[in-house]
């Protein structure tokens, strides 16, 4: 048995708690199974964000004479947008070999399951036990992984998700076509993604619409823009079962029969390659949590309070494990909360909010996303004025092409509380989306109303001004 002052069980954002810890003189235990640096570094937001990245400069092509361009139809080079891909990715070893050389800290390869509480089995991929450690400070960031759907005949016929796309089963050319099962944010993404590239791209969800989460007049506006690019969208559909055969050149095709929800029809797609993106799942069970009475939620994920604390003393949980969000900054926030409650004791305790917990999706266009929808906002009560504006409304956006009726036209929708002239929600579809909405969510943090943004001088050209004027139009 090895004695540490804490052990953290996954490489992600919980390495903030450990380096926090290190600062501290603390003898540390980090345990990682596969890649360090997490989902985000190794399968997830950073490398789906190099592949975005080309793909939404060739769509801004292809409309610049909109604005008195013309541009050649690209030529991808995606051996190379794959090795700057990979040379990123390839990151984790770098990490991995700093960790091993850092004082205090031991780092084990394998997979970690409790043996009982503050007790961890720490095994091979063999299923060795290489390791049993010990703490009374423990920090799970595990993670999840993707959800593969029940559906007959997928195994025998073969898929990726985002796991083994970043893996094993990354294309060495963009795919002819590709069926994607899914309409969430990793669905969106990577229809963007290949249909930029030049694939044949169908993308069906069992929700009545895209990003469901999103504001309805967004979801509409999105589904309306997959379909001008060339994008098959089949919405409110069940997938019912896959089938595959080979052709004459051995190469392998695959088809996915489909059911209707409303009119019960059935249909058959084809395709070259399936992209599975049917959500995400806890990886609470891989730690054996029942042996120590760790809590779980009807999902599978670790319950933690204000502070991540699950229901045993000094055991904390941050990231995808607990379920409040699949977000790295969502993670890395609470992390920090970890951090500074262990190891700045001269501080006052520092909880977590997730009142205003912000998004984006980098699909085309993009989409952000902070605080409440409209709908939610009403079934909570508040008295609400609401706003739309729209990209051809400011100098910028229509320098940018943005024209009022144009069915690209981008919009910004703000919903602010009557009474106290609180932002409860705000949310934008349109290039930057990202990076536009940030100054909100600084602002509902803090609780201001919306009126500091009329006292508040902005950028002019800019599209800043898409947001920041949506004020005007409250009502």
């Amino acid at each position: 048995m090895q004695i540490f002052d804490l052990i953290v069980v996954g490489s992600g954002s919980a390495l903030i708690v450990m380096e926090a810890a290190l600062a501290q003189g603390k003898k540390c235990a980090l345990i990682e199974q596969s890649k360090l640096g997490g989902t985000c570094l190794n399968r997830g937001c950073i490398p789906s964000k190099i592949l975005v990245h080309p793909a939404e400069l060739i769509r801004e092509c292809e409309r610049s004479e909109k604005i008195g361009l013309k541009f050649a139809k690209p030529q991808i080079d995606w051996p190379k947008i794959a090795e700057r891909m990979w040379t990123k990715i390839n990151e984790n070893k770098e990490i991995l070999r700093v960790y091993q050389d850092m004082p205090n800290l031991t780092v084990f390869q394998g997979t970690a399951s409790f043996v009982e509480p503050y007790v961890l089995d720490v095994r091979n991929a063999a299923g060795q036990s290489i390791a049993m450690l010990k703490s009374e400070q423990i920090v799970i960031g595990v993670g999840g992984r993707a959800r593969t759907p029940n559906l007959p005949g997928l195994d025998e016929a073969g898929y990726v998700n985002y796991e083994r796309f970043f893996g094993e089963q990354f294309p060495s050319h963009p795919y002819k076509r590709l069926l994607i099962i899914g309409g969430g944010i990793i669905g969106v993404e990577f229809a963007h993604i290949f249909s930029a590239y030049g694939t044949q791209v169908t993308l069906v969800s069992h929700s009545p619409r895209l990003v469901k989460h999103e504001e309805p007049e967004i979801s509409t506006f999105l589904e309306a823009e997959f379909k001008s690019i060339g994008i098959d969208v089949k919405t409110n559909v069940e997938p019912i079962a896959v089938k595959s055969q080979r052709r004459p050149d051995g190469s392998l095709e695959k088809s996915l029969l489909i059911r209707d929800h409303l009119t019960g029809l059935e249909e058959t797609l084809t395709t070259d390659e399936i992209f599975v993106a049917a959500g995400f799942v806890s990886n609470s069970d891989v730690l054996a949590a029942e042996r120590c009475g760790l809590q779980l939620d009807e999902n599978g994920y670790l319950i933690t309070d204000e502070l991540l604390r699950t229901n045993l003393p000094g055991i904390y949980a941050v990231g995808d494990v607990n379920g409040k969000f699949q977000f790295r900054h969502k993670a890395n926030y609470e992390a920090y909360i970890v951090a500074r409650n262990l190891y700045e004791s001269d501080k006052a305790p520092r909880v977590a909010n997730y009142d205003h917990v912000p998004w984006a999706i980098f699909t085309h266009p993009q989409i952000a996303h902070v605080g409440l929808t409209e709908e939610e906002s009403r079934f909570k009560g508040y008295d609400l004025l609401v706003a739309t504006h729209h990209y051809s409304s400011t100098a910028k956006g229509y320098a940018m092409g943005y024209l009022p009726g144009d069915p690209d036209d981008g919009f910004v929708k703000m919903i602010v509380d009557k009474n106290t002239k609180k932002l409860l929600g705000v949310h934008v579809i349109g290039p930057h989306a990202s990076a536009l909405v940030q100054p909100y969510i600084h602002l509902m943090e803090q609780g201001l109303p919306y009126t500091v943004i009329d006292e508040t001088m902005t950028i002019h050209p800019a599209l800043s001004e898409v947001v920041a004027w949506a004020t005007y139009y409250l009502q």
